[in-house]
């Protein structure tokens, strides 16, 4: 597999912790809204939500550690998770402070800052890595009868907490480097203050387009430079009185996209609609307003982006540009909202009475200005130029799909979906994300992308010869990827 391929396997992996997030915003969120003022200092019951939402905030270093093991695995089993698990405590209790000290004999004051935080998501991941490798390579291992009840899966546990001693002998000496390197990193990139975030939302559109903004989100969202924006915002007071939050500061990574993903995008579709052949309108309309509400509601803009980003390459451009300017606005007018899973409604409303929310109902109104910039550059671009969007200049009349609510209509579109592909002998791999399937296949160009489109694929992208990613959609895209493994191991 090329390293593309391999990063977008790894960014699909970091979907299985980031995924607890919204159980933290929900729990703190709900929390900060009985309590607005003592943070949970005047009620039991918020008290009791702010602190367990805490716990999964405090912990996410271990927890990307374990999910992106699990993530990675080739079967998804919890010996991959655990393998993970014991490499983590491993490691991080090797280079704990206590431990260095003790190790290299210098005194409390002498041990490198770099090992205070070594308990990070960027150590998790790389933990992760390691852990679910093993885990790939090992697992089927048959040792001789006299050891025989360490084989398979036994093994991989052993084999990780070796690994957790040996990256931690090399880390003793490669992590303060590469800790100095990201705090400089960190420190750059804080430092260009709204300039930072709004090319941030940049590029985290633009590297949507081949999957990797996974690779680069964890960089401002996560502790990787010392930045750790949604961690920080999550805790709100408590990151208040820890230092690790500043008031108008904490939250410019995630702010800005709150006017984009609810009222921007859906400004978009109500371009594109108005741009529809009249004898496509119906079609494009419930098209576009599924994909609107989930962007508004949910904050997941996927099947929305798909439907013009390679039908349009120029709209999507746009999209990005407007995306940095947002982000840019929203940081240096100091409004700021958090989120736990994205930033649509929802999280609006939950991040609203956080004591770092500054103006949040301001992103209301940027959102509304920024619905009618959608609209307006949208509906003049594909005018002015006749681009290329859903339901201009085609007909789409389509073929009756299978109906993937009912057993028989999921197993119908499922094969539907594989011949398609080019058939089962030309997919090698299935996995899936939110809303993609993200298939290794012999040859990408055997896949029909006008048939899957008329099953409902919102978009198809070739990795190279040997990958490709079809956008399914929320909530359907798991059933059709745990269909398709199923028929192909027929």
């Amino acid at each position: 597999m090329n390293i593309l391929g391999y990063m977008q396997k790894v960014g699909k992996a970091l979907m299985v912790p980031v995924a607890t997030l919204p159980a933290a915003a929900i729990l703190m969120g709900v929390g900060y809204w009985l309590d607005p003022t003592g943070w949970g200092a005047d009620s039991v019951l918020a008290a009791f939500l702010i602190k367990s939402g805490s716990a999964i905030i405090d912990n996410m270093a271990v927890l990307f550690a374990v999910g992106v093991a699990f993530g990675l695995s080739r079967d998804k089993n919890g010996s991959a998770a655990l393998s993970g698990f014991i490499c983590f405590l491993v490691l991080t209790t090797l280079l704990s402070p206590d431990t260095i000290q003790q190790l290299k004999g210098l005194a409390a004051d002498e041990v490198p800052a770099a090992f205070s935080k070594i308990n990070n998501q960027f150590i998790g991941i790389l933990v992760g890595i390691v852990s679910a490798e093993i885990y790939n390579r090992y697992s089927g291992v048959t040792l001789p009868k006299a050891l025989a009840f360490f084989s398979g899966k036994r093994l991989v546990p052993i084999l990780t907490s070796v690994a957790g001693m040996v990256l931690a002998f090399v880390l003793l000496y490669v992590w303060p480097v590469v800790y100095d390197a990201l705090i400089v990193l960190g420190v750059k990139l804080q430092s260009m203050g709204a300039i930072g975030a709004g090319l941030f939302g940049f590029f985290n559109r633009l590297m949507l387009t081949v999957g990797m903004h996974h690779a680069l989100y964890p960089v401002f969202w996560f502790d990787v430079v010392g930045i750790n924006d949604i961690p920080n915002f999550l805790g709100g007071a408590q990151s208040i009185a820890n230092g690790t939050a500043t008031v108008g500061v904490t939250g410019m990574y995630q702010a800005g996209f709150f006017p984009i993903m609810m009222f921007g995008l859906p400004g978009a579709a109500l371009a594109i609609y108005h741009c529809a052949d009249k004898k496509n309108k119906s079609a494009v309309f419930s098209i576009m307003l599924a994909a609107a509400m989930a962007s508004f509601f949910t904050g997941i803009t996927e099947p929305l982006e798909f439907s013009f980003m390679f039908l349009a390459p120029v709209l999507y451009l746009l999209h990005a540009v407007l995306t940095g300017i947002s982000l840019y606005i929203a940081a240096s007018m100091q409004w700021m909202a958090g989120f736990g899973f994205s930033a649509g409604f929802v999280d609006l409303v939950l991040s609203s009475q956080n004591p770092l929310a500054v103006q949040w109902y301001m992103l209301v109104v940027q959102g509304l200005v920024f619905f009618a910039i959608y609209y307006c550059v949208f509906r003049f671009a594909i005018v002015k130029f006749n681009l290329k969007t859903p339901g201009r200049g085609e007909d789409m009349a389509q073929e009756q799909q299978a109906d993937a609510s009912t057993d028989d209509g999921l197993e119908t579109l499922t094969q539907q979906y594989i011949e398609a592909l080019g058939g089962s002998d030309n997919i090698t791999e299935v996995d899936n994300c939110i809303t993609r399937l993200r298939l290794s296949v012999k040859d990408s160009a055997l896949a029909d992308k006008d048939r899957l489109k008329q099953l409902g694929a919102a978009g198809v992208i070739p990795i190279g010869k040997n990958g490709i990613q079809v956008i399914v959609g929320l909530g359907k895209v798991d059933k059709v990827a745990e269909q398709m493994k199923v028929a192909l191991a027929q």
